[in-house]
C-alpha cells in the first residue's frame, strides 16, 4: 500500500478499497522498518497520525468530507512550522523550540484533509546540497546508502523515494527541492516566487525561499501544489493565480522549448548530458519544437547567489540570539557572552560560514562592491529569462551536473559543494518556476543512480509547466 500515489490514495479511499487508517498504518510500519537505515525523519507523529486517520475514516463513512487530500499522509520538512511540535531546522540552536502556530501551508493541508506523518531531515537552516550539514546526522540516499540524497530537502526526497511517504513538502532557496528530487529519482517542483506562502517557513533567504512539493509523479505534484498555493494575508509577496489546469492529452504540438547552450558546457558529466538530451528528444517526439537559446549571464549566477543568499542569511539568523527562544548557553557571565556562546554552540560550521560571509558583504566599505553589484547582476539574470521566454514557452536542461555523490566527497571543499547547484540557483534569482523530473539512470560503482531533466517555465505558469512534464512522464512510462 505504501507504493500508492496521492491520486491513487484519494481514488481508493473514495471507492472504499481501503481506509485512511490502513494507509497511514502501512507507511508507519515502513518507517519503523526502513528509516533507521535512511534517517529521512527527525520526528514521526505516530499517535497523532493514526488518530487523525480514524477521524477522517468516520467522516468519509458518513459522506461528510469532500476535501481533495482527505486521508493522504505527508512528510514535512523540519523548517516548516506545525503547531505544538518541534521545529529544529536541523540545528542545535532550535532543538528545544516548539512551534506556537501552523505555517500557512500546513493550515491549507489540514483544511484539505491531509495527515502529517512527521518532520524530515535537512541541511541546517536549509544550507547545503547534501543533508550532511544536519546537526542530527545525515540522511542516506535510498538508491545507494554510501551516497547523499541531495539537499537541503534531502529527508523529504529520501522519504518519498523510499516509500516512507507518498509525498512531502520541501523548501527551495537555490535548488533545495529540485536537486534532492533529482538525486533520489522523484519529482520536485519549485513554484514561482509568490505562488506559495512563506508564512511559517523558518527563513533562510527571504527573497529566494519557496515551499513546494516532492512527489512520485507530476500529477501528484500538481495536486499538492494546488492544495498549498494562493494568496496569504501573512505574506505580502503572494498572489492568487487560480487552479492548475493539467492537460493530459500527451501532446506538445505548438510548444517551443529552448535549450540553454550554457547548461551543456564544462562540468556536466557525459552520461548525465546523454540522458538529458534523450529526454529532450522525447519532448521533440511529442511535437515540441526545440531550439538552442542563450542565457548569457548564467556564468555569473552561482557567484551572484552566494553573495545575495548569505547576506539575507546573516540578517535572518540574527534573531537566534539565545534570548527569546531556542538554545541559550548556561556558560555566560554577561549578556554579550549569552549572544556569543549561544550562537557559537548552536550553529554548525556551514551556518557560521554563511553568516560570516553575509555580514562581510553587507559591511561598510564592501556593500556596494559585493551586495550592490550582485543585485544588479541578478536583474540581468532575470532579463535573460525574460528575453528567452519571448522566443520559447519553456527551457529544458539538466537539474544537476552529476548523479548523487558519495558522503564526504565534497564536504571538505565548500566551493565543490556549491557547484552542485550550478543549474538551479538562477531560477531562484529570477523567481521563475522549475520542475525536476527523472530522465533515467547512470551507473556508478555498480549502482544505478537517478538523473533528471529540469523544465523551467514562465512566471506563474505552473499549469503549462506541469502539463509539459506530465506529457514527458507519460511518454517515458516513468
Amino acid at each position: 500500500m505504501e507504493n500508492l500515489t496521492i491520486a491513487k490514495i484519494v481514488s481508493g479511499l473514495k471507492a472504499k478499497e481501503f481506509s485512511a487508517k490502513e494507509v497511514v498504518s502501512s507507511y508507519l510500519a515502513n518507517i519503523r522498518k526502513e528509516d533507521a537505515a535512511i534517517h529521512a525523519y527527525l520526528e514521526v507523529f505516530e499517535k497523532d497520525a493514526l488518530r487523525e486517520a480514524e477521524r477522517i475514516d468516520k467522516e468519509l463513512a458518513a459522506g461528510a468530507i469532500e476535501t481533495p487530500l482527505a486521508g493522504v499522509p505527508l512528510a514535512i520538512k523540519d523548517n516548516i512550522l506545525i503547531h505544538g511540535t518541534r521545529a529544529t531546522a536541523a540545528s542545535k540552536i532550535l532543538e528545544p523550540y516548539q512551534s506556537s502556530y501552523n505555517a500557512t501551508v500546513i493550515e491549507k493541508l489540514k483544511d484539505a484533509g491531509a495527515i502529517m506523518l512527521g518532520k524530515t531531515n535537512l541541511d541546517e537552516f536549509a544550507m547545503g546540497s547534501s543533508t550532511e550539514n544536519s546537526a542530527f546526522g545525515p540522511t542516506k540516499n535510498p538508491h545507494d546508502a554510501e551516497r547523499v540524497p541531495g539537499g537541503s530537502s534531502g529527508g523529504s526526497a529520501a522519504a518519498v523515494a523510499a516509500d516512507l511517504a507518498p509525498a512531502a513538502l520541501g523548501s527551495d532557496t537555490g535548488g533545495s527541492i529540485r536537486q534532492p528530487a533529482a538525486f533520489c529519482g522523484v519529482v520536485g517542483l519549485k513554484p514561482t516566487y509568490g505562488a506559495v506562502s512563506r508564512h511559517g517557513l523558518i527563513a533562510m533567504a527571504s527573497s529566494l525561499d519557496q515551499i513546494g512539493p516532492i512527489t512520485k509523479t507530476v500529477e501528484d505534484a500538481a495536486i499538492l501544489f494546488d492544495a498549498i498555493r494562493g494568496k496569504d494575508r501573512y505574506d505580502a509577496t503572494t498572489v492568487d493565480t487560480g487552479k492548475t489546469q493539467l492537460k493530459k492529452d500527451g501532446s506538445l504540438k505548438g510548444v517551443s522549448i529552448g535549450v540553454p547552450k550554457e547548461y551543456f558546457g564544462e562540468g556536466l558529466e557525459k552520461d548525465v548530458a546523454k540522458s538529458v538530451k534523450e529526454a529532450i528528444d522525447v519532448l521533440s517526439g511529442l511535437g515540441a519544437s526545440i531550439e538552442e537559446v542563450s542565457l548569457p549571464h548564467a556564468q555569473f549566477a552561482l557567484a551572484t547567489y552566494y553573495i545575495v543568499m548569505p547576506a539575507e542569511v546573516s540578517s535572518n539568523l540574527a534573531r537566534f540570539d539565545g534570548i527569546r527562544y531556542g538554545h541559550s548557553t548556561p556558560k555566560a557571565g554577561d549578556l554579550l557572552e549569552v549572544y556569543e556562546k549561544s550562537r557559537s554552540e548552536g550553529f554548525g560550521e556551514e551556518a557560521k560560514r554563511r553568516v560570516a560571509l553575509g555580514t562581510y558583504v553587507l559591511s561598510a566599505g564592501y556593500y556596494e562592491a559585493y551586495y550592490g553589484k550582485a543585485q544588479r547582476v541578478r536583474r540581468l539574470i532575470k532579463e535573460d529569462f525574460e528575453k528567452a521566454f519571448e522566443k520559447v514557452d519553456f527551457l529544458a536542461g539538466p537539474t544537476t551536473p552529476t548523479p548523487a555523490f558519495r558522503f564526504g566527497e565534497k564536504a571538505a571543499n565548500p566551493l565543490e559543494m556549491y557547484l552542485a547547484d550550478i543549474y538551479t540557483v538562477a531560477i531562484n534569482l529570477a523567481g521563475v518556476p522549475a520542475l525536476s523530473v527523472p530522465s533515467g539512470v547512470v551507473t556508478r560503482e555498480g549502482k544505478k543512480l537517478p538523473v533528471a531533466l529540469q523544465l523551467i517555465g514562465k512566471w506563474f505558469d505552473e499549469s503549462a509547466l506541469l502539463s509539459a512534464a506530465f506529457a514527458y512522464e507519460q511518454a517515458r512510462g516513468i
